[in-house]
């Protein structure tokens, strides 16, 4: 089973984009984020025109998550437990073909310091949370997504430049281990234990003709899962198509 991730920055705006790599790449599970769209306006009839079931969570002009499935959806949980007052629509999780996948925008936080990046380590603290509970059911499970997270040096093209992002601080990439040692496995890394392997470019200064990237999109395994990994990686040919999203797929099989 290929199960994708892909931050595709406006569904409205990439949505030729999006059909276009479903209908080429054929992924049986795809975690979409930043929808930017309220559910009723998902373009639900051609995704599922290329035989996908969707669940949404979707909020105007921000955020918001999907999954997509050549399987039954079941048991979708809406939201990010832990906090009644966050109406920001950032997480969905469900069950398919046994598999309970997560599917995560986690805040990017900046400008620091501030309250967004407080939101954004309190957000991850409840992914933590969340994390061991599923660990605890020992199910097999994939939390992908959009991390807004460098783990390492090497997953920023120049690190003193971003040394004041929030995606690199110290507490960011802490939160991020935190979830490694409970026992979560970086898909990507088990088959590319080092080196540069953007998700991201920005749209500015040439990044992507300049290989100027980041490495933000990240799919996190449970033991139970990461024992069925057989392979993990990007696929950049989006990002250097017309009118593409800033972000690339990332993309891991496993064997069911």
């Amino acid at each position: 089973m290929i199960i994708a991730s892909w931050n595709v920055n406006s569904i409205k705006a990439r949505l030729p984009r999006v059909t276009e790599w479903l209908s080429d790449f054929r992924p049986d599970v795809v975690m979409l984020q930043e929808l930017k769209c309220i559910d009723e306006n998902f373009p639900y009839m051609e995704i599922e025109d290329l035989g996908y079931n969707v669940a949404v969570h979707g909020q105007k002009s921000y955020n918001g998550v999907a999954i997509l499935s050549k399987y039954p959806i079941e048991d979708v949980m809406i939201g990010l437990p832990g906090d009644h007052s966050d109406e920001q629509a950032r997480y969905i999780e469900a069950t398919i073909n046994r598999v309970r996948v997560g599917g995560l925008y986690l805040p990017n936080g900046n400008p620091l310091p501030g309250p967004k990046f407080e939101y954004k380590l309190g957000w991850m603290d409840r992914l933590i949370e969340r994390a061991r509970t599923l660990l605890a059911q020992e199910e097999i499970f994939i939390l992908g997504g959009d991390y807004n997270c460098c783990p390492r040096d090497e997953d920023c093209y120049d690190p003193l430049r971003f040394s004041g992002d929030a995606l690199t601080q110290p507490e960011t990439r802490a939160r991020y281990y935190t979830l490694l040692n409970l026992g979560l496995t970086d898909a990507l890394r088990q088959f590319f234990p080092s080196g540069h392997n953007y998700t991201y470019w920005d749209y500015q200064a040439g990044a992507w003709a300049k290989d100027n990237g980041l490495r933000i999109d990240h799919l996190l395994l449970s033991p139970q899962a990461a024992d069925r990994l057989k392979k993990c990686d990007i696929d950049r040919a989006p990002r250097g198509r017309e009118k593409a999203s800033d972000h690339t797929p990332i993309w891991c099989e496993l064997d069911v």
